[in-house]
């Protein structure tokens, strides 16, 4: 361990991209892949979901951490039959993520026969008999689960929903649901579209950018060119964290090589560090100065705006004594925040899974909309909300009907587009789907991509409920935690990656993503499939479709996954904002689905945005308690994990790790470095994660903070945001024991 970077970017992120992708791809190989990436008419990142430039773009349009993905993904590795033979499951269960991930490829259908300890091949064809003599064989359709990854395509979603919902059922439970699912929620009552409102073109014309319960150097590294682009053009840069992070201090652009020597460019003009859950009340607090200072835009707030008297008065109630001890923020700091927002013109205020994964995650970004609309800073050109979205096509798969709730027009749409009635009842979201198999009431679980078991709460009880089912069934590229602990059956389903080939009956395919701006965009493979056997989502869901379905369908599966121009054609007719698809995602850089919100115009029932009232969170810890967030590693994208290092922190050779105050360390007896348990307390309920080494840390007091997917166990199922159903997974209250094992570092 040693002390935290004071900048990102740089030579070491060059060094380490180059490391990487020389280990997994080969240099050449990976070279011409990556110049390939983000490129007009290339392939899009499968990381992240910050969008390109939509004009001139740079030959290197990828960061470190895309770079990485796309090799992660792309390995020369390849896991062969003689792996599984010699790997039980049980061994392959004790593995840590990475080792996992780090084997290679999956390359041929697998299955885990009931009471057998190794998986064995099987074909195709056997592997959808199998899932369709289960999925027809349940009492009713709702007792399947059916589950989507954000890096899978607009047209292999679709496509998936549609046989989801030709089969009966709405429980398409997805990744939103555990990231930004509060994000939708509180921008759809009050601005009446649950995504974001801003364009990249908008950061060039900011002259304020607060970004808070987000890290972009470690999370999404290309934003940062962004932000220093926003700064060199005078713009102010407010960071709003419980902890430092390397990037919003000072930056160093890969590419600027006359600059790499230097000390970088200085980032956040203030950085606010705030209490974990403390952003209810530091936002009351800049919506209490800008009233204070009489800087609130009365015209807007007349003319566009309800709620305002209902909010000011509530806001009248709350002392600035309650907002900076929930807070942990200094007065004369917040009011410095305020005098930068309230001089800005135009503002851009971006998140992040820092303020979504609360109990109050809604209330959370709801005051960001209240202190938004208190300046008019909703639907002009430099201002806007802007939800950073931490998967490729995370939004794009709920654009085009990935979600538990679908609304009638939609699938009044669906049903006339394919002749049949979609089911109406509402589905369940991943955190009831946990709840449903673990209490026996959901049978069958099929996952399109993801890594279920290692992103969701409550490890062990997730793991227990999955065990609970007759069949699992996944979709993936790499081995992963959620293939070894299992239903009654298994079964590994490889498919294609974005960066490969993709060749159907009617020739090469390229399938289509949306960013966190909208826009929906081509991709397409350059790469040799990693072996002949894989096949493509759209033909994994086809088949699975005809082998469920037979002759019961109004779908012609094959004509569909055999030509992906047609399912953009039914997109077309179905999805609003989609017309003309197939043309305009074939001009350079794609095209911007319709955003009312961003045009000033807001889709609430009163045609007007909404002002919100919401308490101060209660935050009620014991004697020894703290309160816990999970968080990434520099070296991971989601739970993908490329090393055990994260050099912006320090950390080397290990992530069981929790950081800390050093005066919380002191006070509680403990040492840098020792062992500890870890035990969270949820009505009631303990669970514990063992043997996590103590890391004195820049965070405040009282507050905690360790790497996930490995501190998940702690994060109870049941503990949700208010509304959206997310897992509080930032709002854990732990205890801390040393452990009972001798130290071994």
């Amino acid at each position: 361990m040693s002390e935290r970077a004071k900048a990102a970017g740089g030579i070491p992120a060059i060094i380490e991209t180059v490391k990487f992708v020389s280990s997994e791809m080969g240099l050449g190989r990976g070279a011409r892949t990556l110049l390939k990436l983000n490129q007009t008419g290339g392939v899009d990142c499968p990381g992240c979901a910050w969008p390109e430039p939509d004009r001139e773009r740079s030959r290197f349009e990828f960061c470190e951490n895309g770079a990485k993905h796309v090799a992660y993904e792309a390995t020369s590795k390849r896991i062969s039959l003689d792996f599984f033979q010699h790997w039980s499951v049980a061994d392959l269960a004790a593995k840590p993520d990475q080792w996992l991930g780090a084997q290679g490829r999956l390359t041929q259908p697998m299955l885990l026969r009931r009471d057998a300890t190794h998986y064995e091949p099987i074909s195709w064809d056997n592997a959808f008999e199998l899932i369709a003599g289960e999925l027809n064989s349940l009492n009713y359709p709702d007792q399947a689960i059916f589950y989507t990854s954000g890096r899978t395509s607009n047209e292999a979603a679709f496509l998936y929903q549609l046989f989801v919902r030709q089969f009966g059922t709405n429980n398409l439970p997805d990744c939103s649901n555990m990231c930004h699912e509060s994000s939708g929620a509180a921008l759809s009552e009050t601005i009446g579209i649950g995504k974001g409102t801003v364009t990249l073109e908008d950061f060039d014309l900011a002259e304020a950018i607060f970004v808070i319960g987000q890290n972009p150097g470690t999370n999404h590294p290309r934003m940062l060119t962004s932000l220093q682009r926003a700064k060199r053009n005078g713009c102010k840069l407010v960071h709003i964290n419980p902890l430092p992070e390397a990037g919003m201090t000072r930056f160093k652009h890969p590419q600027e090589a006359l600059r790499l020597l230097g000390s970088g460019t200085e980032m956040a003009d203030l950085f606010l560090q705030v209490r974990i859950n403390g952003d209810v009340a530091l936002l009351k607090g800049l919506s209490k100065a800008v009233l204070e200072r009489d800087a609130q835009d009365r015209t807007f707030i007349n003319d566009r705006t309800i709620g305002f008297k209902e909010f000011r008065d509530a806001l009248q109630h709350v002392s600035w004594e309650e907002i900076v001890v929930q807070a942990g923020v200094a007065k004369d700091k917040l009011r410095k925040a305020a005098e930068i927002f309230c001089t800005s013109n135009r503002t851009i205020f971006c998140w992040a899974m820092g303020l979504t994964q609360h109990h109050n995650a809604v209330a959370n970004i709801q005051e960001i909309v209240n202190l938004m609309l208190l300046r008019g800073q909703i639907g002009k050109p430099g201002a806007g909300m802007c939800p950073v979205r931490g998967h490729s096509n995370v939004q794009g798969d709920r654009t085009v009907g990935i979600w538990e709730r679908p609304t009638a027009a939609f699938l009044d749409r669906l049903g006339t587009e394919f002749n049949f009635e979609p089911p109406r009842e509402h589905g369940l979201d991943t955190v009831k789907s946990i709840q449903a198999m673990h209490a026996g009431q959901a049978k069958v679980f099929f996952a399109l991509g993801g890594n279920f078991l290692s992103a969701t709460p409550d490890t062990e009880f997730t793991a227990a409920a999955l065990r609970r089912c007759r069949l699992t069934a996944h979709v993936s590229t790499k081995l992963n935690h959620s293939h070894l602990f299992t239903g009654d059956r298994a079964l590994i389903l490889p498919c294609l990656g974005r960066t490969e080939i993709d060749v159907q009956t009617s020739g090469p395919q390229f399938v289509t993503t949306e960013n966190s701006m909208g826009v929906v965009q081509s991709s397409s493979g350059t790469l040799e499939a990693a072996a002949p056997e894989l096949l493509s989502e759209p033909q994994i869901v086809a088949r699975l479709a005809k082998a469920t379905f037979e002759h019961r369908t109004t779908v012609d599966w094959d004509q569909l996954a055999g030509n992906y121009d047609l399912i953009r054609d039914a997109i077309e007719r179905v999805v609003p904002g989609f017309e003309n698809y197939n043309a305009r995602v074939r001009e350079p850089g794609g095209f911007y689905l319709p955003n009312a919100a961003r045009d000033g115009v807001f889709m609430t029932p009163s045609g007007k945005a909404v002002f919100t009232v919401h308490p101060l969170p209660k935050h009620k810890l014991e004697l020894g308690q703290y309160l816990m967030m999970t968080i990434r590693s520099h070296d991971q994208f989601n739970t993908s994990v490329y090393s055990q290092n994260d050099r912006y922190r320090g950390i080397s050779n290990t992530r069981q790790v929790v950081f800390l105050n050093r005066k919380d360390i002191e006070l509680a007896g403990l040492h840098a470095r020792q062992l500890v348990d870890l035990v969270s307390h949820f009505n009631g309920e303990e669970r514990v994660a063992r043997r996590f080494a103590v890391v004195p840390y820049d965070i405040p007091r009282g507050c905690a903070a360790t790497y996930f997917p490995e501190a998940n166990v702690l994060v109870p199922v049941g503990s949700v945001a208010e509304k959206s159903n997310t897992p509080a997974s930032k709002s854990v209250v732990i205890s801390i024991r040393a452990t009972e094992e001798p130290n071994q570092s």
